[in-house]
């Protein structure tokens, strides 16, 4: 565990910026701003169901009234760009140079298929700090009809190797369903290979093109070898690994440490934070609606309406994830969930309760 914490450190901190901590879905303060829904890949799990807007985007003046107002917002000292793909927002370049001039660190998603030398050398310029870009499998077959596009695992690869020349960290992310969970272990190896500092493996969520398909995500079992193949693999790399949507790993690690209560708990609770819903974290679409995760599709409010720092302060949805005390069955049980608190993305998709327990739990009952 110390040997990880130095190593996340040491790692994230282009990122970070300061921010202290680890959450579901890295460490745990942060906006993220969706620039546009449009996507060249039709992605099978896509939680945005990216492509032709139906609704329109936020203006580059709406985004920079946006970023003015997540400054005011003292614990967000970085910002992260998504989408869709967000290299099809036509002044992504004059956004993210706004973004740096007030002081935010930034990062950006991509599918890593519009990447050329060129243009990872220009978001280099504009001074982003960390680049992630998704890879599936560690076989162009698998990743490609996961992406829905021949040649994207080709693209991303060599989106990879741009980012890495032009001296941007690079991040890979990684979504995982039963149609890929046999991978888990090689692609942990492959982003090692790839010189990644950082892997985030998501666990797919059945929510927006994912919900077509949620007989593949992952259930009890298939959840509990998700985090132990995670933290098998973790022992042998450099690369700092960080699950999403399984918090249930930071509790698994401290669970087989035989760390269960008393002040060492409690301590740990102040690093490790589990779901992130919320707790820290905001999520904006496109067109100003603003989420507590990507995996909960209820708006908390639209930044067209409501500036967005008195909604993340305000809103009564993040006021009720804040409080792990009204979380029900096994998670409002569990001696961690301060620690974890259970995927809340996956318990309103499963039970359209944003407080039930995490229908993917595999401690409950081995945590007494």
């Amino acid at each position: 565990m110390p040997m990880w914490v130095a190593i996340h450190a040491l790692s994230c901190i282009p990122g970070a910026a300061g921010a202290q901590g680890m959450g579901c879905i890295g460490f745990p303060a942060h906006p993220v701003i969706e620039l546009t829904r449009r996507c060249n890949l039709s992605c099978i799990h896509c939680h945005a169901q990216s492509g032709s807007a139906e609704r329109p985007d936020l203006t580059t003046r709406e985004i920079f009234t946006l970023l003015d107002q997540l400054a005011r917002v003292e614990e967000f000292r970085m910002v992260a760009f998504t989408g869709g793909e967000p290299l099809l927002c036509p002044d992504l370049f004059e956004i993210l140079e706004y973004a740096k001039n007030l002081g935010f660190s930034t990062t950006l998603t991509s599918n890593g298929t519009m990447i050329t030398r060129d243009v990872a050398h220009r978001l280099a310029d504009a001074g982003v700090a960390i680049v992630a870009i998704s890879l599936d499998a560690t076989d162009a077959s698998t990743h490609d009809k996961i992406r829905g596009t021949p040649g994207a695992h080709d693209l991303a690869l060599k989106g990879i190797e741009a980012v890495k020349e032009a001296g941007i960290t690079l991040q890979i992310n990684v979504t995982i369903a039963s149609y890929n969970e046999n991978q888990i272990m090689a692609l942990i190896k492959e982003a090692e290979k790839l010189g990644a500092a950082i892997l985030i493996m998501y666990q797919m969520v059945p929510v927006g093109r994912g919900s077509d398909i949620a007989d593949q995500s992952l259930g009890i079992e298939a959840n509990k070898k998700f985090s132990e193949s995670i933290a098998e693999g973790q022992a042998s790399v450099g690369v700092v690994i960080e699950p999403v949507a399984g918090p249930q790993y930071w509790a698994h690690l401290l669970h087989r440490a035989g760390i269960r209560s008393g002040l060492l708990l409690k301590i740990l609770e102040y690093i490790y934070h589990g779901c992130s819903a919320g707790r820290g974290f905001i999520y904006i679409k496109s067109d100003g609606e603003v989420l507590a995760c990507p995996f909960i599709p209820l708006s908390c409010g639209n930044v067209r309406d409501t500036p967005c720092d008195q909604i993340y302060h305000e809103s009564s949805l993040f006021q009720t994830l804040k409080n792990r005390n009204l979380l029900l069955g096994y998670c409002g049980q569990c001696q961690y969930r301060n620690l974890c608190g259970g995927c809340r993305g996956r318990a309103y998709a499963m039970n359209q309760d944003i407080c039930a327990e995490d229908p993917a739990c595999f401690l409950r009952g081995t945590t007494s």
